[in-house]
């Protein structure tokens, strides 16, 4: 691997605007997000992807009025809060997207971090979905069990805590062979979709793509 010689610049020529700092920023902040991703990922990132909403993170200060409204509707449907809007967002996209293979469609979502949680944010919501649209539930083809570590960023503050949560469980059976369109909450890097969709895979599952109810952004347009 070959390396850069990093020159001092003469001082005149170490002026930055404000605007080509900005920008330094932003892209520093994207390879910080590729230099997360895996092959697996990469590979996901080239599936059939839907977000809903611009989803910008707490640490982005100064949002306006509509990104204010996405980021509380984004809480809201963590807590298990007014899901009916994203059901009918969600449904919508689906029946653009397949037709009348839709019935052929498993809805499955990325379950949430505790059992608890997935139940709270997924089981009516994912119902309600597949009433709409007529695509087959998921749900309750997966269950949480066991422990893992993750990641949790708080929605006040820049502080992130490690938390012990449950790892998830398949019923084999149910998704070989099945077409299966995956949800989550947020995208950012990928990974956790790519994760739990390469486990579908590995059951014989085929995964035509990835709905979001938000997509993370960090640069306000």
């Amino acid at each position: 691997m070959g390396f850069a010689l990093l020159v001092p610049l003469p001082l005149q020529s170490r002026k930055i605007s404000l605007s080509r700092l900005k920008s330094l920023n932003e892209r520093e902040n994207k390879n910080q997000i590729m230099a997360k991703v895996d092959d697996t990922t990469k590979r996901f990132w080239n599936k059939a992807i839907v977000s809903f909403l611009k989803y910008y993170p707490v640490r982005i200060k100064n949002v306006g009025l509509e990104q204010e409204v996405a980021r509380r509707i984004v809480w809201d449907f963590k807590d298990g809060k007014a899901y009916e809007e994203v059901a009918q967002m969600t449904a919508k996209h689906l029946k653009d997207m397949f037709g009348d293979r839709v019935k052929d469609i498993v809805f499955s979502c990325v379950p949430a971090s505790t059992t608890e949680k997935n139940e709270l944010r997924y089981k009516n919501f994912s119902a309600r979905v597949c009433e709409l649209s007529g695509a087959v539930d998921g749900y309750q083809h997966v269950s949480i069990t066991g422990e893992r570590l993750a990641v949790h960023e708080h929605r006040k503050d820049k502080e992130k805590t490690v938390s012990k949560v449950k790892i998830i469980d398949f019923d084999e059976a149910f998704f070989k062979g099945k077409d299966v369109l995956c949800f989550d909450d947020i995208l950012t890097t990928g990974n956790s979709w790519a994760t739990y969709g390469s486990q579908l895979e590995q059951l014989g599952a085929n995964i035509v793509g990835g709905f979001f109810l938000g997509k993370t952004t960090y640069k306000i347009i």
